[in-house]
């Protein structure tokens, strides 16, 4: 099933999609909800970020061969960091080129959405429960930032620097999806997930342990290798198996003090 977010008569809503009709729901996405019968057809809407979270967990590093490309060691333990909720964009939203930065690079990812409050799993515990489905993540990085800094805040945290969709997937396993990144209908990432070092049964654990995960929540597990600059007036579409593809543009920069007037 594939479960979307978007914006219909100036309503917001939740549908399923089914052929090329999306079919409203009643109830939560993340509890118990019933699909309508009425379909609007999905190229009528437009597609918001299928959630919003309270917070982004990242896991950095979490392809060998994508830590190799960058010179750095692969990790012992996974390397989290943070994304600000005030990133979020959606499908067919623009990334803005920040000012400061002279490169801006595309990271296509598995994200997983979380289903229900999620706190200090165990070993034992089956994670499918806590997860609601899983989605394409574009954690765009402002790659000069990020050396210069050593540490990934601002590099990571620009407004529209985590795009989300184009839906909510659910049923899949994510052990064995293909995921592959195209720049200007280029391929530039391909990979599997299969190639993860901490599989998302390990991460969802493992972040579990260290925070409170909430509905909406964002676990968004690492990109392969094949990472590189974005210039504005690019396009960058993340596609991966079972889900589709999310699609954004690249803003072209302003100069420091243009007005819009």
């Amino acid at each position: 099933m594939k479960i979307y977010r978007f914006e219909h008569k100036d309503r917001i809503l939740w549908g399923v999609l089914r052929e090329e009709n999306l079919h409203p729901v009643s109830g939560s996405i993340f509890d118990k909800f019933r699909v309508g019968k009425r379909s609007i057809p999905i190229g009528q809407v437009a597609l918001l970020a299928p959630v919003e979270p309270t917070k982004i967990v990242a896991v950095g590093r979490n392809y060998p061969a994508h830590s190799r490309e960058l010179g750095n060691p692969v990790p012992k333990e996974p390397l989290l960091f943070l994304k600000p909720p005030s990133a979020v964009i959606g499908p067919n939203g623009v990334i803005s080129y920040p000012e400061m930065s002279e490169r801006v690079d595309y990271e296509g990812e598995l994200a997983v959405i979380i289903r229900k409050e999620t706190r200090r799993l165990s070993d034992e515990t089956e994670v499918e429960e806590f997860i609601l489905g899983y989605t394409c993540f574009n954690d765009v990085t402002a790659r000069d930032l990020q050396l210069k800094d050593v540490q990934f805040t601002r590099a990571k945290s620009f407004d529209t620097f985590a795009s989300i969709g184009p839906c909510i997937a659910t049923g899949l396993d994510p052990a064995r999806l293909r995921i592959k990144t195209f720049l200007n209908g280029k391929l530039r990432q391909s990979s599997s997930t299969r190639n993860m070092l901490f599989p998302v049964s390990f991460l969802v654990r493992y972040v579990s342990r260290i925070m409170t995960l909430y509905a909406g929540d964002i676990i968004t597990t690492g990109t392969p290798e094949g990472v590189g600059p974005m210039l504005p007036g690019d396009r960058v579409d993340v596609q991966i198996e079972g889900i589709g593809t999310l699609s954004n543009t690249v803003a072209v920069r302003e100069p420091r003090g243009t007005s819009s007037a």
